[in-house]
């Protein structure tokens, strides 16, 4: 087997498992980011703090929901349209991997 092939196979395995572990760690970041906010006026455990005037963390209210006519969801032919072009994706992946083994099979037959 040349050596080449090997180190590229083994650089294709590393960028994988590289990839795979920053999705991972983009997504345990934002929860490793969170910090719970202590008032400033002091913690439930007695230790003094800041002190802010009363009523400082209040919020205004919130706007009313508005209510569509639909309740969501998406439109069936955008539905149709994501199923044809994965289908499409599919069929194409298939026919470039049947053409790199037939080829990569004649050249191996040849060179035999």
């Amino acid at each position: 087997m040349n050596p080449f092939h090997t180190i590229g196979r083994l650089g294709v395995i590393l960028a994988g498992l590289a990839g795979t572990l920053l999705a991972w760690c983009a997504g345990a970041l934002p929860a490793a980011l969170a910090a719970v906010e202590l008032p400033l006026g002091g913690d439930p455990h007695g230790r003094p703090g800041l002190s802010r005037p009363p009523g400082w963390n209040n919020h205004p209210p919130l706007p009313a929901p508005a209510h569509s006519m639909v309740a969501g969801g998406m439109p069936g032919w955008q539905v149709a349209l994501i199923a044809a072009g994965a289908a499409l994706l599919g069929a194409a992946l298939a026919v470039i991997v049947y053409r790199a083994r037939a080829a990569r099979r004649r050249a191996s037959v040849s060179a035999a």
